[in-house]
């Protein structure tokens, strides 16, 4: 499947799933947790391996993963493993947890937002990008910065869907561009 077709085949499981958290206390965090560790689980080649044996049931595919993660799963988070084997839905957990972490930052008004410069980013710098971004987008804002020498100076900027590219390399193949 491509992956707009599995997004599209996802969201309703997000939905659901961040539908019953919200109604719960700290469900929010319980469950972004244990979509977490179903994801990454459901993610590791071993396991996929063991997921794609033919002699398996669905039943048996959610098993093993709940017997995997064990304590680390609630009644529900058990429940909703069962309900996605019953589907041939576990391939999709990694996309479930990414959706599901978009409904809890737009719920909780939070976005995360990436800085890659060509030099550190000093905190008096982060600070103020923090707060400039928090005036703009009226969300709390999760910061986090890297280094990439590549870009010679300046900076990206990558939201959820936004990029401002404000680096040299950036501006130069802009200007590539308009020369050809």
């Amino acid at each position: 499947m491509a992956e707009a077709e599995l997004t599209t085949v996802a969201r309703p499981y997000a939905r659901a799933v961040f539908s019953r958290a919200i109604d719960e206390p700290s469900g929010l965090g319980s469950w972004s947790r244990m979509l977490g560790l179903m994801a990454a689980a459901a993610s590791q080649a071993v396991v996929k391996k063991a997921l794609d044996n033919p002699v398996l049931t669905t039943a048996q595919e959610s098993a093993l993963l709940c017997d995997l993660l064990g304590d680390e799963l609630t009644k529900e988070g058990r429940n909703f493993l069962v309900v996605l084997g019953e589907h041939g839905r576990i391939p999709l957990l990694p996309q479930i947890s990414e959706l599901y972490e978009h409904l809890k930052a737009q719920h909780e008004k939070t976005m995360d937002v990436t800085v890659t410069s060509a030099f550190e980013v000093d905190e008096a710098d982060q600070t103020r990008l923090e707060e400039a971004l928090k005036r703009r987008l009226q969300k709390d804002i999760k910061l986090s910065s890297s280094v990439d020498p590549g870009l010679l100076g300046g900076v990206v900027i990558r939201t959820e869907d936004t990029v401002i590219d404000n680096s040299v390399r950036g501006k130069l193949a802009k200007l590539a561009r308009a020369l050809n």
